[in-house]
């Protein structure tokens, strides 16, 4: 058994380039092998900032390709179909057998077994796989044909200690690499993975990109301990820190603890997305002027920290200039300034919309009975800090930075919390609005914008979302579902429809409103897909209600699934399905018409007065329960009618001679199905 062991040794690759790349050259391989019949025990991709490297391990030296006979075209094929099979086979006409078929007589041609050394075959198929490599971004070096990701400089190959002859574009393979990469005339002849493992760990380089983190998260682990911080999880980031370095050394650093004073998103954003620092926190979660740099060298002279303390200086610098200049900025006095923003073109400026949105907001907080011109008022100033120099510096920052302004000028803290987060929730694991201001905000901005880029025609598509209107969609469904409310969401689209038309904006589609209400309820079966929600279960509730229940198709669906395996559930199926199956099978008699009622005067037995009573005890429930209905309470008692249920059908025959008693009993069974339906409609579960 042998080694394969390849090293692609270019510029430094982009941290978001690597992963795809090292995973796709891989499972390439694997393909490779799996196609050809190669057996390898194990199978590895590894990646530092300027290496794309692949390993197998335990591959079979030669693989046995077996006799077989391939079929061609009909013996009264034309002869250019012929000459193609002959051509795509290198073989002779006189190699041909004939062989009669159902379908008529067809030429064979009979593949004789065939030795192959792998090596041969990665000589033949390496250069194809990484000709196959597609970068998201991608370059030319001089005058070469070859497309990478960063200037390719050398490809190391090979297997069972051999060398692997091929070219690759300007490049010829070789058992030599590179091992610095500040020097390039430094190269070393390897044999092995192992021997180049070792090599570069000496020099304290880590070829592994999962060792790295580990390190990495060690040493914060070990640093945060000694110093009493602690560093909030941010695995994305870690990821790409991981990926731009290969010989991680940790270094606290310091930035000047009057920026402290400028509000901790300003200082986080500054350290991770801009500079790619991890930023501190103490005990009571609040940041510190301590940052952790990952760097990619030792800093002996302490040069690499000095510098990074004046980078983050420099950049906090600006910001508390932005900040203090913008917060004394009146947010009311620069409403009129959004009229020289566009929102999007045949929807009108931010002007426009946020006076769209004071009237829906006052809609809404009718809904959650509170005050109106409070809600007004946020959505007049909600879009302000788009104007801000800060906004223009940090984007990510919209309404957090609003939030903050309308604090410091003197806002209620309602009012302020409602502008900070009325962008929110902005994903599945997104933080939602819980306070009934920001709820109202937050609602009235997306319904807005899905009313708004619906009426234009700017749907999402399967594959694109330029506008992110799934997000916004979710983020209305999360605002439902995370706060307990239901909504007149249908009125909503209505009345915001109403508003666009109102400032002469033409929406376009006509069908907008009913492929929105269609979309939102789209984004709720994706919703409850991702909660794990059984997809007959979710249909079954959202069959059962429309767009303004929502947060009562989630929370049903979701309280039947939590019973599946439950002698709950089981007995609620059980009951159902044994008198649906019966009107099922009888629904086929075109002769019998069912009413909605059953008459207990032909009855002619307790059995069927029994099941009736207990149909009547669970429709007065149903009839009685108010809004907050206890939706286990719901289907406990729907269980509970399982033993007279039970009895019913062990003791009576539906299908009687008599056709008025059948009829009768065929009714009172359909009440009873009905009856279950107050819950959801059952009949679109599945029994397993």
């Amino acid at each position: 058994m042998s080694e394969f062991f390849l090293e692609l040794f270019s510029e430094e690759i982009p941290a978001g380039l690597q992963k795809n790349s090292r995973n796709t050259l891989l499972e390439n391989f694997q393909k490779l092998f799996q196609e050809k019949q190669v057996s390898f025990k194990k199978s590895s991709s590894f990646s530092t900032p300027n290496r794309l490297i692949i390993l197998f391990e335990g591959l079979s030296k030669e693989i046995i390709q077996k006799a077989e006979e391939i079929k061609g075209p009909n013996v009264n094929a034309p002869e250019k179909a012929i000459e193609g099979f002959l051509r795509s086979n290198q073989i002779d006409k006189k190699n041909l057998l004939k062989k009669k078929l159902e379908k008529g007589e067809f030429y064979y041609f009979k593949k004789p077994s065939k030795k192959i050394n792998t090596i041969n075959l990665l000589e033949e198929h390496t250069p194809l796989i990484l000709d196959k490599l597609q970068w998201k971004k991608s370059m030319r070096w001089g005058n070469y044909s070859l497309n990478w990701a960063r200037p390719l400089k050398s490809i190391f190959a090979v297997f069972d200690d051999k060398t692997l002859d091929f070219k690759f574009h300007h490049l010829t393979c070789s058992n030599k690499t590179f091992v610095d990469k500040e020097f390039e005339d430094k190269k070393k002849i390897f044999k092995d993975f192992k021997s180049y493992k070792d090599f570069f760990k000496q020099s304290g380089i880590m070829i592994d990109h999962n060792l790295r983190k580990e390190f990495i998260v060690k040493e914060f682990e070990k640093i945060s301990k000694k110093n009493s911080f602690t560093i909030e999880s941010n695995n994305k980031l870690l990821d790409e820190v991981t990926n731009i370095v290969e010989q991680p050394n940790i270094i606290v650093c310091k930035f000047d603890e009057k920026f402290l004073n400028i509000p901790k998103e300003i200082l986080i954003i500054t350290m991770q997305y801009h500079q790619k620092y991890f930023p501190t926190f103490d005990k009571k979660r609040k940041i510190t002027n301590e940052f952790l740099v990952v760097a990619n060298n030792k800093d002996t002279e302490g040069y690499i920290k000095l510098g990074n303390e004046r980078v983050v200086d420099a950049r906090l610098c600006d910001a508390q200039f932005f900040w203090e200049k913008n917060k004394a900025q009146n947010l009311v006095k620069q409403v009129s300034k959004l009229k020289m923003i566009n929102y999007f073109k045949g929807l009108g400026s931010y002007f426009d919309k946020i006076q769209r949105m004071r009237k829906l907001g006052g809609m809404i907080s009718d809904e959650l009975l509170i005050s109106k011109d409070q809600v007004e008022l946020s959505a007049s100033i909600c879009k302000v800090d788009l104007i801000s120099d800060l906004v223009g510096e940090f984007p990510e920052l919209q309404g957090i930075l609003g939030g903050y302004f309308a604090e410091e000028q003197g806002f209620n803290k309602e009012i302020s919390l409602a502008v900070s987060e009325h962008y929110l929730p902005t994903g599945l694991d997104s933080k939602t609005p819980k306070k009934p201001f920001s709820i109202a905000l937050a609602l009235t901005d997306k319904i807005d914008t899905l009313v708004g880029f619906f009426g234009i025609n700017k749907k999402p598509t399967s594959s694109k979302d330029p506008y992110a209107l799934r997000r916004s969609a979710l983020g209305v469904i999360k605002l439902l579902i995370d706060n307990n409310k239901e909504f007149k969401i249908k009125d909503l689209i209505s009345y915001s429809t109403s508003l666009y038309k109102d400032q002469g904006f033409e929406l376009s589609n006509h069908l907008s409103q009913k492929e929105l209400a269609e979309f939102l309820m789209d984004r709720l079966k994706y919703y409850m897909k991702e909660k794990k929600i059984r997809t007959d279960i979710s249909e079954a509730s959202i069959s059962s209600y429309g767009i303004d229940n929502m947060n009562k198709i989630y929370k049903k669906a979701l309280t039947l699934n939590n019973l599946i395996g439950e002698e709950i559930y089981e007995n609620i199926i059980a009951c159902y399905k044994r008198a649906s199956n019966i009107l099922d099978n009888e629904s086929k008699n075109r002769d019998l018409e069912l009413s909605n009622t059953t008459d207990p005067g032909i009855f002619k037995n307790n059995y069927e007065k029994d099941l009736l009573k207990k149909i009547n005890e669970l429709r007065k429930y149903f009839t009685n329960i108010n809004k907050d209905e206890d939706y286990k309470e719901s289907l406990t008692n729907l269980a509970g009618a399982k033993k007279v249920i039970f009895e019913f059908f062990d003791n009576v025959k539906v299908n009687d001679e008599d056709k008025n008693i059948k009829k009768n009993r065929l009714e009172l069974l359909l009440m009873l199905c009905r009856t279950f339906d107050n819950y959801i409609n059952f009949s679109n579960i599945e029994t397993k």
